[in-house]
């Protein structure tokens, strides 16, 4: 059966990325009604025909995570039962992805318990961005799309002119992540931070391989939390001499006291992308960039049943 024209609906976490994506692809996003009962269930009504459909579900499961994570399941369970021929949940940001692994006894896989969850309720393959973990995406039994956010990054960087650059992770595991951006940023440095852990949620930095000092410094990473770790590598970039420092990283989760650590640090510019709404949080030298061109161009792809790849980095 030939599918229909695709449609995109849009969850509540984050409905100003899923209308910049219906804009590119010049697309309403399609009607659907969500509410909660007097209990606090949530309650879903799908508004158009979606029989024989390719649906794509834009929600990213940021704060409140299980309120995000548990509307998604719910609209992807109302599609299923409304005959949708292919459901594509789009994921900008997937939360849970820091369980990834057994790091201790008696704790949970918890991203593979998600990606259960998703499959099971009927999801036909997920598309999502930046994973902290991309061994994750091998804990789905359906199709996954993985894509990165640094051909965003990257391009708004190389229009400034910041020579000398260098380009710092905050630890060991980053290192892979910090070496594609500074060969894409044109050679540029890379440095690393070595860190040590002493609590549960306390580092400590033990060394800085690779040189700062009189860098114009781009510290990068997957996401910003608490920000303790982000802003810690600021603090060491700048002791070591550097000449300015920035941060970047795709999802903007930014909870607790992570605005004050950062701005406490002094850094130059923060640049992050709209993978989660920072709408409260606004500060002038907080820069979100748009994700919403790249993931309607996978959309399309995927609905037309071409190669994603050439959007990987």
């Amino acid at each position: 059966m030939r599918k229909k024209d695709f449609q995109i609906f849009a969850g509540t976490s984050n409905p100003s990325l899923a209308t910049r994506i219906s804009k590119a692809l010049n697309l309403d996003l399609s009607a659907v009604d969500l509410n909660r009962f007097p209990d606090g269930e949530i309650d879903v009504k799908i508004q158009v025909d979606v029989r024989g459909s390719d649906v794509f579900i834009v929600q990213s499961t940021c704060p409140p995570v299980n309120e995000n994570l548990m509307e998604l399941l719910i609209m992807i369970d109302a599609l299923r039962r409304a005959s949708a021929e292919r459901i594509t949940a789009v994921i900008p940001y997937f939360g849970y992805a820091r369980q990834d692994r057994k790091a201790e006894g008696r704790v949970p896989i918890s991203a593979k318990l998600v990606a259960n969850l998703i499959t099971r309720a009927g999801a036909d393959r997920v598309l999502t961005m930046d994973l902290h973990a991309a061994q994750i995406q091998g804990f789905f039994d359906i199709p996954v799309d993985h894509l990165y956010s640094a051909p965003v990054l990257i391009d708004y960087f190389k229009k400034k002119e910041m020579e000398p650059l260098c380009v710092l992770c905050c630890d060991v595991g980053g290192a892979k992540m910090a070496r594609a951006y500074a060969k894409r940023l044109g050679g540029a440095g890379l440095a690393i931070i070595d860190k040590r852990r002493t609590g549960p949620s306390e580092t400590e930095v033990a060394e800085v391989i690779g040189n700062v000092e009189g860098m114009n410094v781009i510290i990068v990473d997957d996401m910003i939390s608490t920000g303790t770790s982000i802003a810690e590598a600021a603090r060491v970039a700048a002791d070591r001499g550097a000449r300015s420092v920035r941060m970047t990283a795709t999802h903007a989760v930014l909870c607790g006291k992570a605005m004050e650590k950062i701005e406490k640090s002094g850094v130059q510019e923060v640049v992050v992308t709209d993978t989660i709404p920072i709408t409260g949080k606004e500060r002038a030298w907080l820069k979100q960039l748009t994700v919403a061109p790249l993931l309607a161009e996978a959309i399309h792809r995927i609905h037309k049943s071409e190669s994603v790849s050439s959007l990987f980095m």
